[in-house]
């Protein structure tokens, strides 16, 4: 999984749509997972952005994401 430069979440309540991309745009995989399985994606997943939509949960996601190397960006909301 060291290829993906940006991982792009949708957060939800129950599952999550992650989509993994690499650096010259192409997509590796566009799935949806559950809450445990995201943070277990992150822990596997080699140090990369970390981008969501800056929401209730984002902050905290974004702190787990940090917290295990990885950059968060939290996008407004347009």
């Amino acid at each position: 999984m060291s290829e993906i430069s940006i991982l792009a979440i949708d957060l939800a309540k129950g599952s999550f749509q992650v989509c993994g991309v690499k650096a010259d745009g192409a997509v590796v995989f566009n799935r949806s997972v559950s809450r445990p399985r995201l943070y277990q994606l992150l822990a596997e997943q080699a140090h990369c952005v970390v981008a969501m939509e800056a929401c209730a949960t984002s902050h905290h996601w974004g702190r787990v994401a940090q917290s295990l190397g990885h950059e968060a960006r939290l996008i407004p909301a347009a």
